[in-house]
């Protein structure tokens, strides 16, 4: 039986192995308030959706389709490949299965199929979904700032829609205190994603500091400055918890280079400016990424045979 509603999976589950062996302390719950977990605990999962999907729209003549999932692809909207059943519901069974119970999806102002899923069609049973829209696709932080009213002053768990993350990281996540970032080994990415190693390499790098905080993201290092890196390395692959600090760093933030306004961008902020700690999570797990139509046939094979229950 669940301890309460924010927990899923047995007791030994909910609870970090260091931590089962402590005494109990009643009332009810009282060794877990003991332990601080539930003021450090979120069960709020803000998921970036609103993607142009620019290179799943493009036709790619290597890979065979069904005609749902070519229809799909058509759209780009990643969230909603059709693995049996669409990708984001996999990615909302994970949330679940951490213990994470209400979402906000950050989607845009035309994505009228995402909302009539989940609204009408087939209305998620262990989460609550909310939605946010970003007008404009101005970048990641933008995205991010969408969800403010979401968050309502409470961390919150940020992910990207068309990646499939381990739970180990979406767990831990929700467990660590403050703000934080999960970071991924690089050969077990190599090993077990379905990216293709040269994008991989290419991926951005955490840099930490003694104490295991996080002191920036490197992006797009070149060979010179990778070999200059202890090993192993540590990968973003944008699955963060932010405190309300967030928020204020994604407002003050100007654009990049290119034009968008950055979440790295607003990390560095709160880290330089506002003085906020991000701790690392180390997860030596692989992330799935569903990015262009030649990713349909891999993701299918390494989700076949997973449980979904959003």
């Amino acid at each position: 039986m669940a301890l309460d509603d924010s927990w899923s999976g047995s007791r030994e589950d909910a609870i970090p192995a260091r931590f089962q062996n402590a005494a109990v302390v009643r009332p009810k719950f009282g060794r877990y308030r003991r332990l601080g977990l539930f003021r450090t605990m979120t069960d709020k999962a803000l998921i970036l959706a609103r993607g142009l999907g620019t290179r799943m729209r493009k036709d790619d003549q290597s890979v065979t389709l069904s005609e749902a999932e070519a229809r799909a692809a058509a759209t780009g909207v990643k969230a909603m490949i059709p693995i049996d059943r669409p990708f984001l519901d996999y990615v909302l069974s994970a949330l679940a299965d951490a213990g994470y119970r209400k979402v906000c999806l950050v989607v845009a102002p035309d994505h009228e199929v995402i909302r009539r899923y989940y609204r009408e069609e087939s209305p998620p049973q262990r989460l609550t979904i909310d939605f946010a829209v970003q007008e404009v696709p101005r970048g990641t932080a933008d995205a991010v700032a969408a969800g403010e009213a979401f968050a309502d002053g409470d961390d919150i768990l940020v992910v990207n829609s068309d990646n499939y993350y381990p739970l180990e990281a979406l767990r831990q996540l929700r467990m660590v205190s403050g703000s934080a970032v999960a970071l991924f080994e690089q050969e077990a990415m190599l090993r077990e994603s379905n990216i293709a190693p040269e994008r991989i390499k290419a991926f951005a790098v955490g840099l930490a500091d003694e104490d295991g905080n996080l002191v920036r993201i490197l992006e797009k290092p070149d060979e010179q400055t990778l070999a200059s890196l202890p090993r192993p390395l540590w990968l973003s692959m944008n699955c963060w918890r932010f405190s309300s600090a967030i928020f204020e760093a994604c407002r003050r933030i100007s654009p990049s280079p290119r034009g968008e306004y950055e979440i790295t961008d607003a990390v560095q902020y709160c880290i330089d400016r506002l003085g906020v700690r991000f701790r690392i999570v180390h997860v030596s797990r692989p992330v799935l990424d569903m990015t262009s139509r030649a990713d349909i046939p891999a993701i299918k094979e390494r989700l076949k045979g997973v449980q979904v229950q959003p």
